[in-house]
C-alpha cells in the first residue's frame, strides 16, 4: 500500500496535534492548516500537498468550513478526494449541508474522542484500499 496523505484543516491545536500524531504514527503523510489563512493560499497549498483525503472543521478563524467543502468538490483535480468532517457543529442541519455539498463522513467532536475518530478514519481507508484492490485482481 503506497503512502497516503491527508490534509487536516483543525483550528484546535489539541485537536490538530493528536490527529497530527494518530496518523504520522501509522504511516500517513500530513500537512495541515488551522484555517487562519485566506481561501486562496490554503488551496495552493492543498494542490502543491495533492492529498487522497481531508479532514475537515467546520468552524473555523477565518474560513467558512462550508465552503472550503464546496470548493474542493468542484476543483477537477480534488473532487474525487473524500472529506473527513469533524466538528463541534452537531445539528443534523449541519450534517446534511455537509453531506450535500459533497462531504463523505460527518462525525461530531461530542461523540468520538480524537484517538476515536482517527481509529475510524483510518479503519475506512483501509477497508477502501481493500476493496480497491479486490477489485483490479478481477480479471475478464
Amino acid at each position: 500500500m503506497s503512502i497516503k496523505k491527508i490534509f487536516i484543516i483543525e483550528d484546535d491545536p489539541n485537536i490538530l496535534y493528536g490527529l497530527e500524531s494518530q496518523f504520522t504514527a501509522d504511516n500517513f503523510e500530513i500537512e495541515s492548516s488551522e484555517g487562519d489563512e485566506d481561501l486562496g493560499e490554503l488551496f495552493n497549498r492543498i494542490e502543491e500537498f495533492d492529498p487522497d483525503y481531508f479532514i475537515l472543521d467546520l468552524i473555523l478563524p477565518k474560513l467558512d468550513g462550508f465552503e472550503i467543502v464546496k470548493k474542493i468538490k468542484e476543483d477537477p483535480g480534488l473532487g474525487e478526494k473524500e472529506i473527513f468532517i469533524f466538528t463541534d457543529l452537531s445539528d443534523e442541519d449541519s450534517r446534511s449541508r455537509s453531506l450535500e455539498l459533497g462531504a463523505d463522513y460527518v462525525f461530531f467532536k461530542e461523540e468520538f474522542d480524537t484517538y476515536e475518530f482517527a481509529e475510524k478514519v483510518k479503519k475506512i481507508i483501509v477497508n477502501q484500499d481493500k476493496k480497491d484492490d479486490e477489485e483490479e485482481e478481477v480479471d475478464f
